[in-house]
């Protein structure tokens, strides 16, 4: 008889069967019931946890993200940190960020979500300690950070990512870097 789950280790479970069941098979076929097939358990596990698939997709996106997390990088330069944070990002997620989007489309459809609103989550953080440090050392001034300008350089990437489902050629990332987002900061 296997193990019985429990805590961390149960919910951890349960999110890594709802990623495997979106992935298989995508939104449209995602739903509560198959989600507790595959992890071999029962409803009401699942339904005292996240009443809704909607509930439970943005749970198990926001678990996914959390393991796909990267370091803040910190070069002493907000032009050095903001490069290599995307170059990082470009580096490892790209097939990520594509797999995500194209099992998602239903959902962005159904609930008026988007990328954007999904995949900000961990970038944000990583971005203001990147701020932060910059508005701290004197190169720019907190009060040109607006939420829209700080997300700018990582829309761009994902932009580009999502349109050519590929890694983005390091010239863009630095043009995207040098000629848009810097000047707005500075």
């Amino acid at each position: 008889m296997p193990e019985r789950r429990r805590g961390a280790a149960l919910e951890k479970a349960l999110l890594d069967a709802a990623w495997e069941e979106l992935t298989a098979n995508g939104y449209a076929r995602f739903t509560m019931d198959a989600v507790v097939q595959r992890a071999g358990t029962s409803p009401p596990v699942l339904y005292r946890r996240w009443s809704d698939r909607d509930e439970l997709v943005r749970a198990v996106i926001t678990h996914v993200l959390e393991q796909w997390r990267v370091e803040t990088p910190d070069t002493g330069s907000l032009r050095e940190d903001v490069l290599t944070l995307m170059r990082t990002i470009n580096a490892t997620r790209v097939q990520h960020i594509t797999v995500m989007s194209v099992h998602l489309a239903g959902y962005y459809q159904e609930t008026g979500a988007g990328p954007g609103d999904l995949l900000t989550a961990g970038r944000e953080e990583a971005a203001d300690v990147l701020f932060d440090r910059a508005v701290d050392r004197g190169e720019i001034t907190r009060e040109r950070l607006t939420g829209r300008i700080k997300s700018l350089p990582f829309d761009l990437l994902r932009h580009e990512i999502l349109t050519t489902f590929a890694p983005v050629p390091d010239h863009v990332l630095e043009e995207i870097v040098d000629t848009v987002f810097l000047p707005l900061v500075r």
